[in-house]
């Protein structure tokens, strides 16, 4: 099995994520026309449940399978990988049959009393069956990540959301006789049969690349009777990082709470918090978090690639890839903070015909910048087996995220300004420890002259493309138009200072998949 390098990995999982969130987009258009808003309301109330249980069965091991395999890997130690394999199944399996049977045997009381709708239990009832479905997937994903092969991982995620718009369509169609709640169960068993076909697409390529040389013997018990020592490796990594989950999902229930009340403190009245926070959570953060799909992919790539390295003791190539991930990092953030702030009016306008949200946007762009290094600074540390320490200092920033609210909302009489200085100071408190952190680790450095050099073409790009749209608003054209051609000139402009100041080569370019040669046509040669 061919390993991938770290960008041409991280490059593969960004371009299925943005086809996949293309085919989210286009699964909701298909769930609002043929579900309607009370079933959607019905499916949406058991889905942020599927995360929870998720978390609860897998428990973090994907990345710590990553990590380990990476290791395993790197020193050629194959029954190692088959040992951490057959450990992780073990502990998903029994965790899966408990998950499981509390959610069957609680059912009813679940959606009687936290579900607020007794029609939900349907849904809930239809989502169970994923449970295992994701737990084996995830040890999988968690495998090929480890072996640095993502091309399976990128496109298990395009097959499972093209099933899962088919199946949406054909089983709401039938079962919407019967009543709304029977029709968003089949909504919600969509979603099952998308990640099951995804599972069977997944061992189809675990079983071809292996063929004849990945043999479990029969003495399956004494494997993991003997494998205590890697049940120890998995869950120092996993365990911190279903903490992580936890303390996201528990931040994100609390925050709503904490800003209405400072709000309404502050004078601000139910229906201008209604309207502000709206603004800032469902069209601002969405823009702001739009570009990370590409950081994501990069801290899934990273994780094997320090651990590998760090197997090998090789300082040199720790160094190389965390900074090769910085400069991408930065190279993506630049612009994305530069362009969401100068034309934070015309996107406000264009995509959410609401230009009163702008000012949210340009007020917390700049300090979202760091934001862009939070995942491969974690990412780092994970993979140099310090996953404690990501989710301490993940713990600390939540946690002083929710304790500035209050006093910035309320008693600065800030109103929603201080809920987003609130939310810039957590983002900025996190990107800070991680990068103490793994300061701290190897002593890791940036080169400041090329990031100045970032910062200078990001600049000169955002300003050009202001001065286009100035130019084209003259003339007999739409503003959306306008905005999207003057983002793609300026966006081009800025890879064509990147180069000349030789922060990339233009061969470089030349060797992205599948449009590096149209890209490269672009930049002239100097």
């Amino acid at each position: 099995m061919k390993k991938q390098s770290l960008v041409k990995g991280a490059f593969v999982l960004t371009l299925a994520s943005f086809i996949t969130k293309l085919l989210v987009l286009i699964n909701s258009v298909v769930q609002a026309r043929v579900l309607g808003s009370e079933g959607i309301g019905l499916k949406m109330m058991v889905m942020p449940f599927m995360g929870l249980m998720v978390t609860l069965t897998t428990i973090g091991l994907p990345v710590a399978i990553s990590r380990l395999v990476a290791e395993a890997d790197a020193q050629r130690d194959g029954a190692n990988v088959k040992r951490i394999l057959i450990v992780s199944s073990a502990i998903t399996g029994s965790l899966s049959i408990v998950v499981v049977a509390v959610a069957i045997l609680c059912g009813n009381v679940f959606s009687a009393y936290f579900l607020t709708d007794q029609r939900s239990y349907y849904s809930f009832m239809a989502l169970i069956p994923i449970i295992p479905i994701v737990a084996v997937s995830g040890i999988l994903k968690g495998y090929f990540r480890g072996m640095q092969t993502m091309n399976p991982i990128a496109l298990s995620q395009v097959i499972e959301q093209t099933v899962r718009i088919c199946f949406t369509y054909f089983l709401v169609q039938r079962l919407i006789p019967y009543g709304v709640e029977y029709a968003a169960a089949g909504a919600v068993f969509s979603s099952v049969i998308g990640e099951a076909v995804s599972l069977f697409y997944l061992m189809g390529m675990f079983r071809f690349t292996h063929r004849r040389k990945f043999h479990i013997p029969n003495s399956l018990w004494s494997k993991i009777t003997n494998g205590k020592a890697v049940v120890v490796d998995l869950l120092q990594t996993a365990l911190p990082t279903m903490g992580n989950g936890l303390i996201f999902s528990i931040s994100k229930a609390v925050q709503p709470i904490i800003i209405t009340k400072s709000l309404v403190i502050a004078g601000v009245s139910s229906a201008m918090i209604a309207k502000d926070y709206g603004m800032l959570t469902g069209f601002v953060m969405p823009l702001l978090f739009f570009p990370g799909f590409i950081n994501q992919s990069l801290g899934v790539t990273l994780v094997p690639a320090i651990s590998e390295a760090s197997a090998k003791n090789n300082s040199r190539l720790i160094h190389r890839r965390i900074y090769q991930a910085i400069s991408v990092a930065l190279s993506v953030g630049v612009p994305s903070t530069v362009l969401l702030y100068l034309f934070a009016p015309e996107l406000m306008t264009v995509i959410y015909k609401s230009p009163q949200a702008a000012p949210f946007l340009k007020f917390i762009a700049p300090f979202f910048l760091l934001h862009y290094f939070q995942t491969p600074l974690q990412s780092a540390l994970i993979g140099l087996g310090h996953a404690k320490t990501a989710m301490f200092n993940n713990m600390i920033a939540k946690a002083s995220t929710l304790m500035f609210i209050y006093p910035l909302a309320a008693h600065f009489r800030l109103g929603i300004y201080g809920v987003i200085l609130a939310i810039s100071i957590g983002v900025i408190l996190e990107t800070l420890l991680h990068f103490l952190s793994v300061y701290k680790l190897i002593g890791f450095y940036f080169n400041s002259l090329e990031g100045i050099k970032i910062f200078l073409a990001g600049i000169t790009m955002g300003y050009s493309g202001k001065i286009i749209v100035t130019y084209l608003s003259h003339r007999d054209l739409t503003l959306g138009f306008t905005t999207m051609l003057a983002m793609l000139t300026s966006l081009l402009l800025y890879l064509i200072i990147l180069v000349y100041f030789k922060v990339i080569r233009r061969d470089e370019i030349g060797r992205i998949p599948l449009i590096g040669q149209v890209l490269i046509l672009l930049i002239p040669v100097r």
